[in-house]
């Protein structure tokens, strides 16, 4: 049985992470989704991911640990993609929009592409090990937080995939380096099995519920929820989220 949820859990893993080569396929091929588009699903993946939060991971922490050490996890899933994010700065599609990308200078845009592509890459690591140990926690879960993973990873994609393209004309090159940024987060999982599962106790999966939780937060609000606004449309950030926030609340009770 947990042999079974292991693989569902790092199939997941792998298709939330790869995510960003629908994003890629879209720079490429596909005209860029349009502002309202963008507000509304990045607000919705943003709400999808606070809600499950706390409504399930940190209430399971809490049951493992304790009020106490359960909101000191996930303080410390807080600092450490904090700690990431002041380490490799993340540079988000709201804030580099597709059309913002261009520049006359071909080697400046490859080399923010790439460098996207590589903060995209470390991010997307611990978000691994957030859909790798919910999915551990409960199948269903896991299975909500990696379509929450996977809308946001969509844009990323495109964020990596279209200046590469523009700056090398290479629909491989664009698409691989796109590929290779979402990559990360099966391997992220692949670790966390690898490492956690030998150690894996009630209290070791309270830990990490609680940090995934933390991590999760941040992303939604450092992340997508600004993302969500730079589109300039005043109201569907907040309308995306509260749409993810009660999709989300209703599929839980659905699956209770």
């Amino acid at each position: 049985m947990m042999q079974e949820k292991v693989l569902i859990a790092l199939a997941l893993t792998a298709g939330a992470g790869l995510a960003t080569t629908i994003g890629s396929f879209l720079g490429l091929f596909v005209r860029q989704p349009g502002p309202r588009f963008m507000s509304t699903t990045l607000g919705f993946s943003a709400g999808v991911m606070i809600l499950v939060s706390f409504v399930e991971l940190l209430p399971a922490a809490i049951n493992s640990l304790g009020f106490l050490l359960a909101q000191l996890g996930f303080f410390a899933g807080i600092a450490g993609i904090l700690l990431i994010d002041f380490i490799i700065p993340h540079e988000y599609i709201g804030q580099h929009e597709h059309g913002g990308l261009r520049t006359k200078e071909d080697h400046a845009m490859l080399r923010m592409g790439l460098l996207v592509a590589l903060g995209i890459g470390i991010h997307n690591f611990p978000e691994g090990m957030a859909t790798f140990a919910g999915a551990l926690e409960d199948v269903k879960l896991g299975g909500a937080i990696a379509v929450a993973i996977a809308i946001h990873n969509i844009p990323e994609g495109l964020a990596v995939s279209a200046p590469v393209y523009a700056a090398t004309g290479s629909r491989s090159k664009a698409f691989l380096w796109s590929f290779l940024s979402g990559v990360s987060e099966p391997v992220g999982a692949g670790l966390a099995a690898l490492f956690l599962l030998p150690i894996l106790t009630p209290a070791v999966m309270g830990w990490l519920l609680a940090a995934v939780a933390g991590v999760m937060v941040f992303i939604s609000i450092d992340e997508l929820v600004p993302a969500s606004r730079s589109f300039g449309e005043e109201h569907l950030p907040i309308l995306g989220v509260v749409s993810g926030m009660a999709v989300m609340a209703f599929s839980l009770w659905m699956l209770k």
